[in-house]
């Protein structure tokens, strides 16, 4: 091997890691766009989380306020409903656990797991679209006094637990958080 092929050697090594370099380079480039179009827009971003003032809601009322392009139902519940919610055992219900963002993955789905927590009871937060297909149920409604979903027959009691229909699991509870006495931040 002469010194004239080892140096023809080197150069075409070195044409191809340049030429596979630039093809490289070519492909990030031309893939780039795709990728940041999935990227949330600013106005998604900015409704990462939201507060609501709650001094207006009265017990026995209800809001509905848009999250993340999702319905959230805030209700300050009666004791009434409280307590009928509190006497349901847990074995009656067709999805034991609370689904509630706040506490433990794995937490039953008691009254008081599913509500705003210890002293704040009578609030409920949840994500308002029914477990079974995503449409948004009636409030203070159907065979628990809770939610109905008309679509499909799907009923919740006044803690939004899944108790008659096609619907799988209770209605999510999002992050949420009270910042005063009124004013709650959802996410």
């Amino acid at each position: 091997m002469s010194v004239q092929d080892t140096g023809d050697q080197s150069r075409r090594d070195f044409l191809y890691v340049a030429t596979g370099m630039a093809g490289a380079v070519g492909a990030a480039a031309a893939v780039w766009p795709f990728i940041d179009q999935m990227r949330p827009d600013a106005s998604t971003l900015a409704l990462a989380s939201i507060e609501v003032d709650v001094s207006s809601i009265e017990p026995g009322m209800s809001v509905t306020v848009k999250w993340r392009g999702k319905p959230v139902f805030i209700r300050n519940r009666t004791d009434k409903e409280i307590e009928e919610a509190k006497a349901v055992a847990l074995a009656e219900l067709k999805d034991p656990v609370a689904r509630n963002a706040n506490i433990s993955s794995d937490a039953a789905a008691t009254d008081l797991d599913r509500s705003a927590g210890e002293g704040k009871e009578n609030w409920i937060i949840m994500v308002g679209s029914c477990t079974h297909l995503g449409c948004v149920p009636l409030g203070q409604a159907g065979d628990f006094g809770g939610w109905f979903c008309p679509c499909h027959g799907s009923h919740y009691d006044t803690a939004g637990r899944i108790r008659k229909g096609p619907a799988p699991q209770n209605l999510a509870i999002p992050q949420f958080e009270f910042t005063s006495d009124t004013v709650i931040r959802i996410g």
